[in-house]
């Protein structure tokens, strides 16, 4: 196939009660809420974009909080563990900080030579930060929370959790990514030339419970398609063999295609264009709710509906 995604574009999970949600994802991990939307398909709930300083792909965590969601469960089927990418000599700092914030961490472990620091979210989202040993090129945002120093540049990996390997290894093989190794019921895939921003580990748990997908789990993984031709491409041979893929949404910041590799975890390819710039300035990203244009109409009863949020004042100046 032809198919050769260049590494991760964004992981989305459920959340529970927005303004906690927002409160961690900025204040505690220091990222910049990049855009303020509503979930498209629903739109009395928010759609939440964390990222970077222009939210590029690969830097991109999204979250659908829902008030008194019921919780989800962690197993096989799902995403169950995404990793942030942080420097070298961080996460001791890390592992500080989130003791102050009175997150519980679990040991700094040490897998394929990165220090890894594993801990849960508000709602139970696990999360981990790792640092690799030659660092991390990509830029952060240093305008947050947490000092330039040690803030997060982006995603390291996600780990999806299945009973069985061989169709999923199958599956990535055909997006274009290189198994590059193994340890015990870990196999590790990278996309591209490799390196944070580009890993899936997948996890081999046969008896394992399968996961089901509420509050505090991953909804779905997407890949980078560079653009809407070679994405509409991938999607004819990802449909040549079989795979049952969505059409082509407009997602308003991408392009995406939604399928499901055969261990049940939901996957998407995601357009790097056009993104998040087009209807509000780079320095004014995620103060005001966006709404695409078929939903202007409905915005006085949208705005009604959702809870409001109280940002931080790097996103809204006049609630320092």
């Amino acid at each position: 196939m032809s198919i050769k995604t260049s590494g991760l574009h964004h992981v989305t999970a459920i959340g529970g009660d927005p303004q906690r949600n927002a409160d961690f994802y900025l204040r505690t991990l220091g990222l910049r809420l990049v855009k303020t939307t509503v979930n498209f398909d629903d739109p009395g709930t928010y759609h939440l974009y964390y990222g970077d300083e222009s939210g590029k792909p690969g830097s991109l965590m999204t979250f659908f909080p829902w008030r008194d969601a019921p919780s989800g469960t962690r197993g096989t089927g799902q995403a169950t563990t995404t990793s942030f990418s942080v420097p070298p000599n961080s996460i001791g700092w890390w592992k500080d900080h989130l003791a102050q914030a009175g997150i519980t961490t679990g040991r700094i472990a040490n897998r394929d030579g990165e220090d890894v620091l594993t801990f849960d979210d508000p709602d139970g989202l696990r999360l981990a930060l790792v640092a690799h040993p030659q660092g991390d090129p990509r830029d952060p945002w240093d305008n947050g929370h947490v000092p330039a120093e040690h803030a997060i540049r982006g995603l390291h990996s996600v780990t999806l959790s299945v009973a069985e390997e061989e169709a999923t290894a199958e599956m990535f093989r055909e997006l274009g990514l290189t198994f590059t190794g193994q340890d015990s019921n870990r196999l590790r895939f990278s996309a591209g030339e490799g390196g944070p921003g580009t890993i899936v580990d997948v996890l081999v748990t046969p008896d394992a419970p399968r996961g089901l997908v509420a509050a505090g789990t991953v909804h779905h993984v997407a890949w980078r398609a560079p653009d809407e031709q070679t994405q509409a491409s991938w999607r004819e041979e990802l449909v040549d063999r079989g795979v049952n893929v969505t059409s082509i949404l407009d997602r308003q910041y991408f392009r995406s295609i939604y399928f499901r590799e055969p261990g049940g975890t939901l996957l998407e390819v995601a357009t790097d264009a056009p993104g998040f710039a087009i209807d509000e300035p780079l320095l004014e990203l995620g103060r005001a709710l966006k709404l695409p244009p078929w939903l202007e109409p409905d915005r006085e009863q949208i705005e009604h509906t959702l809870p409001k949020l109280n940002l931080p004042s790097e996103n809204n100046p006049e609630r320092a």
